[in-house]
């Protein structure tokens, strides 16, 4: 049997694995090696699949159970997708700053969820990662962009302070949590991933001088990173202190890593917030930084008179 088996299709193969495999589906019967490996490698949809054979002496066959074969999967568009690579970082630092500066050219108000959304799409189909689904402002939660990267939840916030952190919202979490039904931190982690269909957090950051300027740093964040999986942290029910809330629970916490923590308040339809400390791990991620001033330099009837031939 050849180590590469092309002209099988892969739906073939994928039966053929179903429940169990028997020798004579792979191999030669008459052969009374006891043991051998085989590798079935389909490169053009990119299923590998790793076995071993037993056979008797007396040259029976033995069925060898699923659980005993070791496949590998890759599907086939998730193969294919992009990398961020440095060449690709190189173009989204360009028309990130291109982006930036031209909404400002019209705009004062801060880039923020929608703009960003759009902007966000500008960016990825200029540097050739087309654009396949986009939310358009909706508050659904999830992912807000799909292109060949991945998928992505966009969110746009300020540095607090010292810009040591920022702060992000997300879901709305009363289906597992409430003053009623305080819920349990095995139940919100799990519906926290649940409701994570992304592969990234794209989030502007801005940084807002009481002068004429305006600096935005963007991050492209992978979904598991530790400071946004809930699953790193340690939760416990949050008790007010005053008020008719006071010794009462009023929402659940994390404790801090690194700087970093989560939250949420049964009173603000229990939304989770999540307070991401600016550490060096997350300044490898940031992707782009652009400071622009604060004053547009042409109105809509200008823009329009200027694209005139």
């Amino acid at each position: 049997m050849s180590t590469t088996t092309d002209e099988k299709s892969i739906d073939n193969l994928t039966d053929l694995f179903a429940n169990k495999v028997s020798i004579a589906d792979v191999g030669d019967a008459k052969d009374k090696t006891k043991t051998e490996e085989r590798v079935v490698s389909i490169t053009e949809d990119k299923l590998v699949i790793k076995k071993k054979i037993i056979k008797k002496p007396s040259g029976e066959i033995k069925e060898i159970p699923k659980e005993d074969v070791e496949t590998v999967k890759v599907k086939k568009e998730e193969e294919e997708e992009k990398t961020i690579t440095k060449e690709l970082k190189a173009d989204f630092d360009i028309y990130f700053k291109k982006c930036v500066q031209g909404y400002h050219m019209i705009n004062d108000d801060p880039i923020k969820e929608s703009p960003w959304e759009d902007i966000n799409a500008q960016i990825f189909g200029a540097s050739k990662c087309p654009v396949e689904l986009k939310s358009n402002g909706s508050h659904k939660s999830g992912a807000d962009i799909k292109c060949s990267l991945g998928s992505f939840s966009n969110k746009s916030t300020k540095y607090e302070t010292g810009e040591k952190s920022f702060k992000i919202s997300s879901y709305r979490l009363t289906n597992v949590c409430s003053d009623k039904d305080n819920g349990t931190a095995e139940g919100l982690v799990g519906e926290i991933n649940r409701r994570k269909n992304f592969n990234y957090y794209s989030i502007v950051v801005r940084k807002e001088d009481e002068g004429a300027k305006m600096r935005y740093d963007w991050y492209l964040i992978p979904a598991d990173y530790t400071a946004l999986n809930p699953s790193s942290y340690e939760w416990s029910l949050k008790i007010g202190k005053q008020g008719k809330n006071k010794d009462s629970p009023v929402g659940w916490e994390t404790n801090t890593i690194d700087g970093s923590s989560m939250s949420c308040t049964f009173s603000m339809s229990s939304q989770l917030w999540m307070e991401v400390a600016v550490t060096d791990e997350l300044k490898k991620y940031m992707v782009s930084s652009c400071e622009v001033a604060i004053g547009r330099s042409m109105n809509y009837i200008q823009l329009w008179d200027g694209s005139k031939p």
